[in-house]
C-alpha cells in the first residue's frame, strides 16, 4: 500500500513501513530512544517490533498501567521523571507503540518534553489505527472528562501493521469499528454502504479491513488536511462524540457501572445523534433506521436509567467542543454528509435515549 501524505508527516502500511521507520532514525541521529508501551502492547507487540530496529542507538523501555484510568497527568508526571533519569535529551525519540491511550498520552508526553521531542506512532489497536494515531491530536483526561488537556502536534511519522490486530479481543475489535461507521457516516456513502453488506463475523475476519482500513485513514487525513485545527470541517469528526464521551465518562467513574470501551460509548452516541439529526430533518427516517440497524448489529445495547440520562446530560457542560456555554452538536445531513455547529435542547435529548431503548 502506498504512504499517505499527512501535514508534515506520512502514514506507512505493513511490513514495508519499518524500513521508512529505520531510514527515519538514521537521518535523525537521535542520541537516545523511548518506547512507550502499556503491559499489553508490552507483552504481544513489543516482541513483534524490536526485532525490526536496525538502529545501534540506546532503547529504553518506558511501560505504562493500561487502561483509559491511567490517561491523566500523574502517569505523564512518572513518565517526564523517567526520561529525565535515563537522560532523554533534546535528540531523543519517542515512540509511541500501543493503543489510543499510549498514542494520545506518549504524544503529549514527547510534545512537552524539553519543550518538545519528536515522536513516533505505531498504533496496535484497530482504534488507535483509524483514529488517534491521525491528526495530531495528543492529549490526557482531566478526571472523569475526556481529553481535557492537551496540544495539536503532529508526529514524525505513523506506522499501521495490521499484524498487531492478531493481539485483540473481540470487544476491542469492535471498538475500533465505530470510527470506521462513523467516517462512512460523515464523509463518504460510498465507503458506509461497504458495510451494509457485510455481516457481524465479516467485521471480526481481519483479512477483510486492509482495503477499509486504509480508506479509513485516507478519510480522516483528508478532513485534517483541510482543517488542522478545528475550526470547520474537522468539528464533523466528533460525530456521536458529544453524547457519546459524556456516556463514556459516566461509565468509567460510576463504580455501578461496566466501564464502556471508547467505540462502544461512540456506537451508542451515533444512534443518539442520528435520532437528533432525524427530529431536526437533516437525516430521513429510514436512514436513521438503517443506522440504529448496521450499529445494534455489532454493539450490545446498554441500558439507561433516568437517573444515568440525567447525571450523562449534566456532562455535557463540560465538553470541550461547547462554544459560550452552548452544546455543540456534529450531526450528518444525510449518510455521507456532515452538519456541523448543530445544538439540541435537553427534551430533544431525552427523545433519544427513549428511541435508543426501543
Amino acid at each position: 500500500m502506498r504512504a499517505i501524505s499527512a501535514n508534515n508527516y506520512s502514514i506507512y502500511f505493513n511490513e514495508e513501513a519499518y524500513s521508512f521507520l529505520n531510514k527515519k532514525i538514521d537521518e535523525k541521529k537521535y542520541s537516545k530512544i523511548f518506547i512507550l508501551t502499556d503491559a499489553n502492547s508490552h507483552e504481544y507487540c513489543l516482541p513483534h517490533f524490536l526485532p525490526y530496529l536496525t538502529t545501534e542507538a540506546t532503547i529504553e523501555i518506558i511501560e505504562m498501567e493500561a487502561g483509559e484510568t491511567n490517561k491523566n497527568i500523574d502517569t505523564c508526571v512518572q513518565i517526564w521523571h523517567v526520561l529525565t533519569e535515563l537522560g532523554g535529551d533534546r535528540k531523543s525519540l519517542m515512540i509511541n507503540l500501543g493503543g489510543g491511550v499510549v498514542t494520545d498520552l506518549g504524544g503529549f508526553v514527547a510534545s512537552t518534553f524539553k519543550r518538545g521531542i519528536d515522536f513516533i506512532h505505531v498504533p496496535t489497536t484497530l482504534l488507535s489505527m483509524v483514529d488517534a494515531s491521525v491528526g495530531g491530536k495528543n492529549g490526557v483526561d482531566l478526571g472523569n472528562l475526556k481529553n481535557q488537556v492537551g496540544v495539536i502536534n503532529n508526529p514524525l511519522m505513523v506506522l499501521i501493521d495490521p499484524i498487531y490486530l492478531h493481539t485483540l479481543s473481540k470487544e476491542e475489535f469492535r471498538s475500533g469499528m465505530a470510527e470506521m461507521l462513523k467516517h462512512g457516516l460523515i464523509y463518504d456513502e460510498a465507503y458506509w454502504n461497504q458495510f451494509l453488506a457485510l455481516n457481524q463475523e465479516n467485521y471480526l475476519e481481519i483479512e477483510h479491513l486492509d482495503q477499509l482500513i486504509y480508506r479509513s485513514v485516507e478519510i480522516k487525513n483528508e478532513i485534517v488536511t483541510q482543517d488542522p485545527r478545528e475550526n470547520g470541517l474537522r468539528k464533523a469528526l466528533n460525530f456521536g462524540h458529544t453524547l457519546g464521551h459524556a456516556i463514556e465518562s459516566y461509565f468509567l467513574e460510576n463504580e455501578n457501572k461496566t466501564t464502556l470501551l471508547h467505540g462502544e460509548a461512540i456506537a451508542v452516541g451515533m444512534i443518539l445523534e442520528s435520532y437528533i439529526a432525524q427530529e431536526k430533518e437533516l437525516l430521513s427516517y429510514e436512514d436513521y433506521l438503517a443506522v440504529k440497524k448496521v450499529i445494534n448489529a455489532v454493539y450490545n445495547n446498554v441500558v439507561f436509567d433516568k437517573s444515568d440520562i440525567d447525571q450523562i446530560i449534566e456532562l455535557l457542560i463540560h465538553d470541550k467542543k461547547n462554544e459560550y456555554g452552548t452544546i455543540q452538536f456534529a450531526l450528518i445531513d444525510g449518510i455521507g454528509k456532515p452538519a456541523i455547529n448543530q445544538t439540541a435542547d435537553n427534551e430533544l435529548i431525552f427523545k433519544a435515549f427513549e428511541a435508543y431503548k426501543n
